[in-house]
């Protein structure tokens, strides 16, 4: 069996090629410079008659006159997509974009705080409905790795149109989303590319962890010695049968350090793990929660004292955070939100990464 090509896409070679305005373009000739999969809708709601889409370009970092849908807290210029639907005086923006700067919080970060319920949209991806910070109603969801927002700018929509138009949406180029999710994550994210740009402090889950320090302190691992160095920390190659994707080691000035894999289905969801050694990272322990509803208990896993929190109990996204005194390690297991993987799910790859005793060889990096 052949291996599916990886993504390729365009970007702008200096920050101040970049239009001022981000262009009008059709999502099918925007896919090409897009580091993520790029979603249409099929249907329109009712009344709608307008799907107007504009492109920010990928640049390397650097201000610039372009403010329009930029990221205003750094001077990163990934790729993002904007499309405004609207019509009989409604009015509703769709963003699309990587979020590659960390692990999306909750699986929907543009509702933080709010209440949010998922609706399965089909290929086992969920929608979350809730609020954004604007306090407008809104919805989230990541299809093949992309995190598709939604919030609605004027007038009202009901749920059930929010959940139909997400049912709606499909690859505005055939073949493409399979070819970025076959991408290491590693060769898709900003800014593991440029590593001048400071990460960004965002709530990562359930569970706080939050990396403060510039620059980005990433070292990720080449994918030709993956395998290698996986075998030689004591980590599985895969993990609930996904393939591990990439990986890579942060550390900041005053020495902390953590480990991160990233496992990834064929379909895009994701299985994060964080490692640290204990008080040799930045991931507080015992846990901390974050100030977003959902629920968390401390259970014992076959006699191992695991943190779980998670938003669903059927489809999660799910926290779990345990410490492993045999391993001497402290550990974090992130899930995406998708229907099939409930605390059953989530609690059996806690007891695949116990059984594998990461970091218990003499080769550790850290």
């Amino acid at each position: 069996m052949g291996t599916t090509e990886h993504w390729q896409w365009r970007t702008v070679a200096d920050p101040a090629a970049l239009e001022d305005v981000p262009p009008r373009l059709a999502p099918q000739e925007a896919q090409e410079w897009c580091n993520f999969t790029l979603w249409h809708p099929a249907e329109l709601p009712a009344g709608c008659d307008r799907a107007e889409g504009t492109l920010r370009k990928e640049a390397p970092p650097g201000r610039t006159g372009q403010d329009s849908g930029r990221t205003p807290w750094s001077e990163a210029n990934p790729a993002a997509y904007r499309t405004e639907i609207g019509g009989g005086g409604r009015r509703l923006r769709l963003k699309q974009f990587l979020y590659d700067w960390a692990f999306p919080a909750a699986d929907h970060p543009a509702l933080w705080g709010s209440e949010t319920l998922p609706f399965p949209i089909g290929a086992d991806r969920v929608v979350w409905l809730g609020t954004d910070y604007l306090g407008h109603a809104a919805a989230s969801a990541r299809m093949s790795r992309t995190t598709v927002e939604l919030s609605v700018l004027e007038g009202e929509f009901t749920g059930e149109e929010l959940v139909a138009l997400y049912r709606s949406l499909r690859p505005a180029v055939p073949g493409a989303a399979a070819r970025v999710v076959a991408t290491p994550f590693a060769a898709l994210s900003y800014w593991a590319r440029h590593h001048e740009v400071a990460m960004v402090s965002v709530p990562t889950g359930l569970f706080a962890f939050h990396r403060r320090t510039p620059p980005h302190e990433g070292d990720w691992v080449a994918p030709e010695r993956l395998a290698g160095f996986l075998a030689a920390q004591h980590l599985p190659a895969a993990l609930g049968g996904l393939p591990a994707d990439s990986a890579a080691v942060f550390a900041d000035a005053a020495g902390a350090r953590e480990l991160e894999v990233i496992y990834t289905s064929g379909g895009g969801d994701e299985l994060r793990l964080t490692l640290q050694r204990p008080g040799g990272g930045r991931m507080p322990f015992p846990p901390q929660r974050e100030k977003h509803p959902g629920h968390a208990k401390e259970i014992g896993l076959d006699g191992q004292p695991v943190y779980l929190a998670y938003v669903d109990a059927g489809v999660g996204p799910f926290d779990a955070m345990w410490h492993d005194p045999a391993a001497g390690v402290q550990a974090r297991l992130l899930s995406s939100a998708r229907t099939g993987w409930d605390k059953a799910f989530a609690l059996a790859r806690v007891r695949e990464l116990l059984a594998a005793a990461p970091l218990s060889g003499a080769g550790s990096v850290l």
